[in-house]
């Protein structure tokens, strides 16, 4: 079955949203230290105003599901765009540190809010045979966003005021993404489910889908086996919320947002100056794209646990030789060991945590199951990228990349015996899987 065309549009204009969270995220990481110099910062100042769009995302992510079911998911989209541009704009003239921390918690409202409806619109629109893959092009465009910061930021680097304009970069996609929401529709769930709006849902539908009457008929189905107004904190919800909450939290504490934060950081602390760790850090990027490309080509085929598998054991063996690399002081493969680093999270978490979050809760609650699950993901975002340079300060790297190696076997136990596999199941019968569990 080959997929429908207007879906692949849908997918991928809705997918850009992850192009400017992953702009918005790695941009900083070649303005974070010319940040300190201009304000004199201490570490712990720091930490905080590179953090401040981090914990932006915490309120986005916890709220964010709200708009989307009041309003609709294309309508949240279009404004998250816009919130996008103002903030990119605001943080590059910003004159103080403390306007700066403003625009960017703005900036991470928009990233929070995209973390939960761009997976929802695109988990609901797509059909089950495609959606892992579909789904990814929101995780394949925050790759391609970090690629694009960490190549823009190599070339503007040296300019006057080089930094401001790194940031000021991520206004143009915001603009064209919002542009582009305006011409996707309203997802047939929202449209039967939110609005009553039968007529809607089948026009989308019949552009969409091969069995329309069919799919209408099943949405409406599963949702008269639900009561009206269900909470998501009950007990009926306790093993996909449990699910949700850990995915989310092995994802931070694997250490990821620390390096594509800090790259240039730790590579200086290797011994490479400034333009070389700039340039690596790109390369992060490139390994980044790949294998979440692979991660693309594989989840539907192989499903979401097997890269889970390929993904944590990966983690395991770089984290625990970056470890021994600061304990030795022996730094030469250190850039290589970061780049396998990249390679296993692209291929595993990167590439699955969105997909899986978005199709374990049921239609009744999913954009607020949505929504816990990216709270929890940016909740110990933030943590990780503020208090960084402060453990790396006090403790040293051996003890915080021997830290992350030992939540990644956490990790490992996780996917082995708790982690159900959704692949090619329809979100309806995958409710029944994970809430009879």
């Amino acid at each position: 079955m080959t997929m429908n065309k207007h879906v692949i549009f849908w997918s991928i204009t809705v997918g850009l949203g992850g192009l400017l969270f992953g702009m918005d995220v790695a941009v900083i990481s070649g303005a974070e230290l010319a940040i300190q110099q201009l304000w004199q910062l201490d570490s712990f100042t720091h930490g905080l105003a590179i953090a401040a769009a981090l914990y932006g995302t915490v309120i986005g992510a916890a709220l964010g599901g709200i708009p989307a079911d009041l309003f609709g998911r294309k309508k949240t989209l279009f404004w998250i765009g816009l919130s996008f541009f103002i903030s990119s704009i605001g943080a590059a003239i910003a004159p103080d540190v403390n306007l700066f921390m403003l625009f960017r918690f703005l900036g991470g409202l928009g990233i929070g809010a995209s973390s939960v409806v761009a997976p929802i619109y695109i988990s609901e629109i797509a059909p089950a045979k495609h959606r892992g893959k579909l789904v990814i092009s929101f995780q394949l465009n925050i790759v391609l966003g970090i690629l694009i910061a960490y190549v823009s930021n190599y070339f503007i680097q040296g300019m006057e005021n080089d930094w401001r304009i790194m940031l000021g970069v991520v206004s143009l996609p915001s603009l064209l993404f919002s542009v582009l929401i305006l011409l996707t529709p309203e997802t047939p769930q929202f449209l039967l489910l939110k609005r009553n709006d039968l007529a809607g849902a089948r026009k989308v539908l019949e552009l969409a889908d091969p069995n329309p009457e069919e799919t209408i008929e099943r949405i409406q189905n599963n949702a008269k086996q639900s009561t009206e107004k269900e909470r998501l904190f009950s007990g009926k919800f306790v093993w996909p919320l449990t699910l949700a909450f850990l995915f989310a939290f092995f994802n931070q504490m694997s250490g990821i947002n620390a390096i594509i934060y800090y790259a240039p950081r730790i590579y200086e602390l290797t011994g490479l100056g400034k333009e070389s760790a700039l340039l690596s850090t790109a390369g992060i990027g490139i390994a980044n794209l790949l294998f979440t490309l692979l991660g693309w080509y594989l989840i539907d085929r192989v499903g979401r646990r097997i890269l889970m598998y390929i993904g944590s054991i990966g983690y395991i063996v770089t984290l625990s030789l970056i470890a021994y690399a600061f304990y030795t002081e022996s730094y030469t493969f250190v850039p290589v060991y970061i780049f396998a680093f990249i390679a296993s999270h692209a291929i595993g978490q990167g590439s699955v945590i969105w997909v899986f979050i978005s199709e374990i809760f049921p239609n009744s609650v999913r954009a607020s199951g949505m929504a816990w699950g990216s709270l929890t993901h940016w909740v110990f975002a933030a943590l990780v990228a503020n208090f960084f340079p402060l453990f790396t300060e006090s403790y040293g790297g051996t003890l915080i990349f021997g830290f992350f190696a030992v939540m990644m076997v956490a990790q490992l136990a996780y996917v082995t015996f708790m982690m159900p596999e959704t692949k090619g199941a329809n979100l309806e019968d995958i409710e029944k899987q994970v809430i009879m569990h």
